[in-house]
């Protein structure tokens, strides 16, 4: 018997809410952008949080901890990993960075969506976790030759670093096919309209939202009463 036929009523609102949260990843090549495109979903979507990794980097000056990373030692993330505690994890020049499986499940039940700025095999590790919950998006530059200005422009790395960057990219575009959305960033506002529109379609995916099934239940149930007594 249907919540429907019991007198169960659930308003599209009430149906809406009920809602699992969705993790949205962002990834890209080092200069298309992502990380511009990601403080502004934060800034404008109000539930959708950025998932915050636990680290064993020591912690720098100008960071804070819980909000920038969560700084731990090293034996704590290896309990961690080894109890299944993360969702993905990776080991980056001698320091451990992962998600805590906890925080972000908590938040999805209470239909928070929770962003990830993370980089490809970090992607590929929540596909094996929680592939339902996922949706990847990939952003590309709109040229190797403005993907290069945007690094220099930054003055945040040396020379050999930026030749680094531009060679990992090479091997980071190869998988861009395994994400579920590709945005090339030519034009920033027209990437983080693209992007914003993909968090809200999939908002609407039928399969999150298993709760509206009551509320059609209930409005066929209704629609049967005034037909029935027509």
């Amino acid at each position: 018997m249907s919540e429907a036929q019991t007198g169960t009523v659930v308003t599209a609102d009430e149906a809406e809410a009920q809602r699992r949260g969705l993790m949205l990843v962002l990834s890209s090549p080092s200069g298309a952008g992502k990380s511009t495109i990601a403080r502004q979903l934060l800034e404008q979507e109000s539930n959708l949080k950025l998932s915050i990794s636990v680290t064993t980097r020591p912690r720098r000056s100008s960071e804070i901890d819980g909000v920038h990373y969560h700084f731990i030692t090293r034996e704590r993330f290896e309990q961690m990993r080894d109890r299944n505690e993360l969702l993905e994890w990776a080991e980056v020049h001698g320091n451990y960075y992962g998600t805590p499986s906890d925080p972000v499940e908590e938040a999805l039940s209470q239909g928070q969506d929770v962003l990830f700025d993370i980089d490809i095999q970090g992607t590929f590790q929540l596909y094996e976790a929680v592939r339902p919950d996922v949706v990847s998006v990939f952003i590309l530059p709109p040229s190797i030759a403005e993907m290069k200005s945007r690094l220099h422009r930054r003055a945040e790395d040396t020379p050999d670093v930026i030749q680094r960057r531009l060679k990992t990219a090479v091997g980071e575009m190869k998988h861009w096919s395994k994400y579920d959305y590709v945005i090339v960033n030519e034009d920033l506002q027209r990437a983080y309209d693209g992007a914003r529109s993909i968090l809200r379609a999939e908002r609407l995916r039928r399969e999150r939202c298993p709760a509206i099934g009551t509320f059609i239940e209930g409005m066929v149930e209704d629609l049967r009463r005034e037909t029935d007594g027509a």
